[in-house]
């Protein structure tokens, strides 16, 4: 019997990086010796506070359902975050959790767009905001950046993809998988250009705050761009900067009746997120930050070796990047230089003869580049370098 799905599923893939970590753990099953530099993952246990609030929750017998959009002690403590870190003040009407910071998003788009809306991306982007755009049956509308660029897009470049249809922006700062940041001054200048159309709202993805490194303190969009506050959804959660991407909490803060949209989406898909991992997030963005500053340096030091490691590799160009657990190179040199004929073959080349999974820049919206996380140990880094350098070299 054969049965078809909903046409929509046309527009849609898997995610790649599911992919590439799927690959990796079949060859390992296999035998096979395979550094993943391919996953958007801490390799950090989460901290002993965290998982001790989340046991005290169990025994206590939180495991029931929840508000839809999260525990009133949740809530209040992301109010708390986003006044003592961001500078910014909501309501708890204007907050909801979700099951990471990836529902936040899809619920967004579905709340947002529809037929002939379309969104702004810059590229590279992250590997779900297109199709999550599609799956809202809008258009995104990419806009290609490059290393020459730092990665980041214009004021003139964001004016000129904007149109009577536009209905959203995605801003990832910083960004993955390149690692770039946006400074005040560059939010500001993409903010006055929104002035112009009012019914465009931003979705500023602050997954990465706390990784960031950038000499310059980090800033969130609605805090740069005050007089755009009442259209900027702020998307952010507990997983890159606690080491918690399986507990699934992320949060969401903006305007309360698009938030109010957005949890009749959840109320109708996922309803509440775990009520145990609530209870850890709480404890996460209350208790000692300690922890984080920590990884944070860790992550910065695997940068700072990554970056020449990977300029001497020949055919490969890597900028410095701001944040994140990601190095994001250029390599169209290198895929001349072996006759390859895209970044996809070269990340096959890579799994096959280097035993090193990496993620192919077209999966980001940037043919010709690599995602190389180094969200893993410093002698695992290391040896993949190694590995990466007997084979692209030889």
């Amino acid at each position: 019997m054969s049965l078809s799905v909903s046409p929509r599923m046309a527009r849609v893939k898997p995610s790649p990086t599911g992919a590439v970590l799927a690959l990796a753990t079949e060859l390992r099953a296999k035998g096979r010796d395979i550094i993943s530099l391919g996953t958007g993952e801490p390799d950090f246990d989460t901290p002993q506070h965290i998982r001790d609030a989340a046991v005290a929750a169990i025994a206590a017998g939180k495991t029931r359902y929840t508000p839809i959009d999260g525990t009133a002690e949740l809530k209040a403590a992301i109010q708390a975050k986003f006044a003592r870190e961001n500078g910014l003040g909501y309501e708890a009407s204007q907050i909801m959790v979700t099951a990471g910071g990836k529902q936040a998003l899809f619920n967004l788009c579905m709340a947002l767009l529809g037929p002939g809306d379309e969104a702004i991306i810059p590229a590279p982007y992250w590997v779900s905001y297109p199709d999550m755009v599609l799956l809202a049956e809008a258009e995104p509308v990419i806009i290609e950046t490059g290393i020459d660029e730092h990665f980041k897009v214009t004021p003139s470049r964001l004016k000129a993809a904007l149109s009577e249809r536009t209905r959203l922006l995605m801003l990832n700062s910083p960004s993955n998988p390149t690692g770039a940041s946006y400074t005040r001054s560059e939010l500001e200048a993409l903010g006055a250009v929104l002035e112009a159309y009012p019914d465009v709202v931003v979705a500023a993805d602050d997954i990465y705050e706390h990784i960031c490194w950038a000499e310059e303190p980090f800033v969130s969009f609605a805090r740069a761009c005050p007089s755009l506050f009442e259209r900027t959804v702020t998307i952010n959660g507990v997983s890159k900067a606690y080491a918690m991407t399986g507990w699934r909490i992320g949060y969401a803060a903006g305007p309360e009746e698009l938030i109010s949209a957005m949890k009749t989406v959840q109320s109708q898909s996922t309803s509440n997120p775990c009520s145990v991992s609530q209870a850890a997030a709480q404890a996460a963005l209350e208790g000692n930050q300690g922890p984080v500053t920590e990884m944070c340096a860790v992550y910065r030091r695997r940068h700072d070796y990554i970056l020449p490691a990977l300029n001497d590799i020949p055919g490969i160009e890597c900028r410095p990047g701001e944040g994140t657990f990601y190095a994001f190179p250029r390599v169209q040199e290198a895929l001349t230089r072996l006759g390859l004929a895209d970044d996809t073959a070269l990340t096959e080349m890579l799994i096959n003869e280097a035993d090193v999974a990496c993620v192919p820049g077209s999966a980001f919206g940037a043919p010709g580049y690599l995602r190389v996380s180094f969200a893993c140990s410093q002698e695992m880094l290391e040896e993949a370098v190694n590995r990466l350098y007997r084979v692209l070299a030889a």
